[in-house]
């Protein structure tokens, strides 16, 4: 056994297991069941070019030397992003714990309880702060958060505005750069005018649907914009505040001042700041919303037994069910960072929280005092962290570079400076030290922080926040380590069991490739230091970006977009522009057939195009010839075709070069969806195809953990049409020559967990790379034969057999009495998460087992199910059954009385594996349908609502 082979680590199929699986599929080699399952017109005839695959030990060595390129600076930067300080006990017991970041969207409640729970907490947190009434658990980043306030506002408008085709929307001047170029972005596809100014002299036009104001400004001034507020309240003119998470701690609650949408990130709540993310936004909105709300609402609810339970509420998956009617196109959070920062306000509670704010604005009051006694010029009437000194930038900015700090140059005659939690008084001493220096003037040292403030009247606080019990009971840490290890036990997740989910690729994620997350100086990088400072990263997603460029078949590669959905709306904003600028603007319909992701017409429509479906056939191809009669009657007008190789349904669609063909020969352009992607590395790629932009899924097939339903990471590659046009940003040069605006708020998306990919492609190379999808094709077809006889695959290649993932028809047992969503919760009395339910086909289940599974364990998901098939047989002959109560937690066990017709050891222990590792549900089935009607999600206790429910 070769024990530096990292692909035999991740792999997991023993060699002494091949021939009883290949035995079972009805193959001699792994070859021949690719042969027969891959089309022969898309295989790759050579290698990817890629370099030899590293040890783990090799590449723990080579990060480490990356690692030592990056300079951490002290950065005073700001402008959203400021050092934090992660408490230990979250680092270790959250974010190093695979316990909490293998686990995946908590779609499955009675499972989930625990991050449900952190979830509730993030969200109450948000409210306290904010002073709204609704919360959703957390966006990509604060830019995008901004944008959704104003897709959001857009779709509010009142009746005689959309009659009126009022669709200006107002920007302050103040808001953060990077905002303000994904407002751009996105407001052009959808028809929304965007107007840039001051918000002291904007005059309420009723030309205007809404606004955005920044709360404190990028300058640092916070203006009391309760007037503002007011003047627009009368206009019907709806405002959202991009706000400061801490500065809300001792500034009025926007919630307070009548505002409609509170946006920004919790970065600073103890999330590194990672060269840009990922980091967790919020998104606070009125209860009047909840309805257009974006992303996921963690909500309360009970269930069988009457108790309470937590399930996501709402629009949970909107996209897929609206499709081209949905609001937004999100479908991923941020869960493990807003689980994190979640903790740190129940760690640091109310009072801790205050010490860190009055602090940050004290040291901030202390250094402009200092510097005033310097003879220099501060702007700011009201700051909270930041403040703008006026004099030579250039000067400052070459001795503030020898002494290794950052700060913000807004022009030549202006210095900013932003202030962090992690800044002591020897650092203000440092920064005094700078500014004497420039102005040859004698350094002197502050001893101790001023405890006056700039803030006053009414932009002062004055109401409470995280007053509820677990803010304020977990303050030390043995208390809140156990505290967070109760909510791990409630949780399934990968160090349990196999997570078969079809189309979200739960693999392993190694320990190798994660450790470097905790490494500072990968960690400690401000987005926007100068790209001198940043050569570990420069040089590591350079080289990442070269990677998924060869191994997609492409010529370039943005890394911007920080999740799938992103991915796909950057990819048709691309294609958009490569219209344009062909002349051909009026280019904009987009064919979509009839099983794609819920993502991709939604996607479409938000980048300005019509969504026109193709049909499928009945084994779920793509109806060619209906195709290619929408694509000949939309020629003059078609601008890209969405599809997902292999297909929604798990096949190689053998037709698939002529269906980009069709595309190509009408003008369009082929967006392929990768999600599936791990279906194809190093044995096919979309260039083979014929595509011409895809998105990938870093967080699906290159090993970024799922943390409970994000980060995800979503970049595309493109082919050399498309390269000029990848995503820009305005404070740091990236993308192409002619570049759209930004698709995410920092220039290369979610760096730091590029890290993981990075590792993950690097340790593996072509040849693990190439196994790695091969054997995901063999334990899907191996689980296919298995099930066999007891279940059907709905859709198969023209040879019989599946792609990476199946979907099983569970339609046919509606004669018993069972939906698919029974099998979904007795899979967990087994131990396991169900596969995907009733997507793309309602009453089905898609299972999709990724090469990391051994065969001991897909055996035993393959005893479960068929053990569960039994089930089902059984109860056609009493609705009273072990189907229909499942899951069965450890109280019903474990009661006084068992009123069920079956036993209570078939009930928890139906294979005898599960007694040795049994996994308990902490809840009963949830009631859907009673948490939707009596909205809850903050902490406050249900008994509060069930007598008005």
């Amino acid at each position: 056994m070769n024990t530096d082979s990292f692909a035999l680590r991740h792999i997991g199929p023993r060699r002494s297991d091949l021939p009883a699986m290949l035995q079972k599929v009805g193959v001699e080699t792994i070859d021949q069941l690719i042969f027969e399952t891959i089309p022969d017109n898309i295989r790759l005839e050579q290698p990817l070019t890629l370099d030899p695959a590293m040890s783990e030990h090799e590449f723990a060595a080579h990060i480490q030397e990356l690692a030592s390129q990056n300079k951490v600076f002290n950065s005073y930067i700001g402008l959203g992003y400021h050092q934090a300080v992660t408490p230990a006990v979250i680092q270790r017991n959250i974010l190093e714990n695979p316990g909490w970041y293998t686990a995946y969207t908590p779609y499955q409640a009675e499972i989930a309880q625990g991050r449900l729970e952190a979830l509730l907490n993030y969200q109450t947190m948000i409210t306290d702060l904010t002073g709204m009434e609704l919360a959703n658990a957390s966006l990509l980043d604060e830019a995008t958060a901004a944008a959704e306030a104003m897709a959001l506002l857009f779709a509010v408008r009142s009746r005689d505005q959309k009659k009126a085709g009022v669709s200006k929307f107002f920007v302050s001047e103040e808001i953060l750069p990077q905002t303000l170029s994904l407002l751009q972005t996105r407001s052009t596809p959808i028809g929304v005018e965007l107007v840039i100014g001051n918000h002291e002299s904007f005059d309420f036009s009723q030309d205007f649907f809404g606004a955005i104001l920044q709360y404190p400004g990028k300058s640092g001034q916070v203006h009391d914009i309760t007037t503002f507020v007011s003047k627009a309240n009368d206009a019907g003119i709806k405002v959202a505040v991009a706000a400061d998470i801490l500065s809300l701690v001792k500034l009025k609650a926007p919630g307070e001042m009548g505002v409609d949408v509170v946006v920004g990130t919790t970065q600073r709540f103890g999330i590194p700041l990672g060269y840009g993310g990922p980091h967790a936004a919020y998104f606070a909105t009125r209860e009047a919303y909840k309805r257009n709300i974006p992303g996921r609402i963690i909500g309360v609810t009970k269930d069988m037994n009457g108790n309470r339970a937590l399930r996501m509420a709402l629009q949970t998956r909107e996209q897929h069910i609206k499709r081209d009617k949905a609001t937004s196109n999100i479908c991923t959070a941020q869960v493990l960072l807003a689980v994190m920062a979640g903790m740190y306000g129940v760690y640091h509670g109310p009072e801790g929280l205050t010490h860190i704010a009055n602090k940050v604005h004290n040291s901030t009051t202390t250094l402009a005092d200092a510097l005033e006694k310097l003879g220099l010029y501060q702007t700011n009437t009201a700051y909270f962290d930041t403040i703008q000194v006026k004099t030579d930038s250039n000067k400052v900015a070459a001795i503030a570079t020898e002494n290794n700090i950052n700060f913000y140059y807004p022009d030549t005659n202006t210095v900013s400076i932003s202030i962090h939690e992690a800044t002591t008084i020897k650092d203000i001493n440092t920064i005094i030290a700078v500014f004497a220096k420039a102005l040859d003037k004698t350094p002197f040292e502050v001893q101790e922080l001023i405890e006056g403030t700039s803030i006053s009247g009414g932009i002062a606080r004055d109401t409470p926040f995280l007053t509820l019990d677990v803010f304020n009971s977990y303050h030390s840490e043995t208390e809140l380590m156990r505290y967070i290890k109760k909510l791990e036990r409630k949780d399934l997740s990968l160090n349990h069991s196999m997570i078969s989910l079809g189309s979200c690729t739960m693999k392993l994620n190694a320990a190798s490739e994660m450790l470097p997350l905790s490494n500072p100086q990968w960690g400690n990088i401000h987005p926007f230091a100068p790209i001198d400072q940043a050569q570990g990263y420069q040089t590591m997603l350079k080289k990442l970006e070269d990677q998924l460029t060869e191994i997609t078949g492409f010529a370039g590669t943005s890394l911007q977009p920080n999740s799938g959905a992103q991915g796909e709306y950057a990819g048709l904003m691309v294609i958009r522009a490569y219209h344009e600028s062909r002349g051909e603007s009026h280019r904009n319909i987009c064919l979509i057939p009839s099983s794609a992701h819920g993502t991709n017409p939604a996607s479409a429509v938000m980048a300005g195009m019509k969504v026109i479906v193709t049909k499928a056939l009945e084994n779920g191809n793509i109806d060619l010839d209906d195709l290619r009669a929408k694509a000949e009657e939309h020629k003059d007008n078609l601008a890209a075709l969405m599809v997902t190789y292999p297909s929604t349904h798990g096949v190689y669609e053998s037709a698939i070069k002529d269906i980009t063909s069709i595309i190509h020969e009408n003008g369009g352009q082929v967006y392929m969806d990768g999600a599936n992607m791990n279906a194809q590395v190093a044995l096919t790629h979309p260039g083979a195809i014929g595509a011409d932009v895809c998105h990938l899924n870093l967080h699906k097939t290159f090993a970024i953990p799922h943390g409970g339903g994000g980060p995800g990471v979503g970049p595309i590659c493109v082919a050399s049409q498309l390269v000029p046009f990848l995503p820009s940003n305005p404070v740091i040069t990236t993308g192409g020559e002619k570049a759209i605006t930004a698709i995410s708020a920092a220039p290369w998306g979610s760096a730091l967990a590029c890290l993981i990919s990075y590792a993950y492609i690097t340790m593996l190379g072509e040849n693990g790379l190439r196994k790695s999808t091969e054997y995901a094709i063999l334990n899907a077809n191996y689980i296919k034969e298995r099930l066999d006889g007891h279940y059907q695959c709905l859709y198969t290649g023209e040879r019989g057999r599946a792609a990476h993932e199946m979907i099983i028809d569970c339609r046919p047992f509606k004669a018993n009495g069972i939906e698919v969503t029974d099998i979904a919760k007795r899979l967990m009395d087994y131990g396991f998460h169900a596969p995907t339910v009733s997507f793309p086909v309602a009453g089905t289940i898609m299972i999709e087992p990724t090469e990391s599974e051994s065969k001991e364990e897909l055996d035993r998901f393959c005893d479960a199910m068929i053990s569960i098939r039994k089930e089902i047989e059984e109860a056609a002959s009493d609705p009273n059954n072990v189907m229909k109560n499942a899951p069965h937690t450890l109280t019903m066990l474990t009661a006084d009385t068992w009123d069920f017709p079956y036993t209570r050891e078939k009930a928890a222990y139906p294979l005898s594996y599960i007694a040795e590792n049994k996994f308990w549900p902490t809840v009963r089935r949830v009631d859907d349908a009673y948490g939707d009607r009596n909205l809850i999600c903050t902490c406050a206790p249900i008994e509060e609502y069930m007598e008005e429910a």
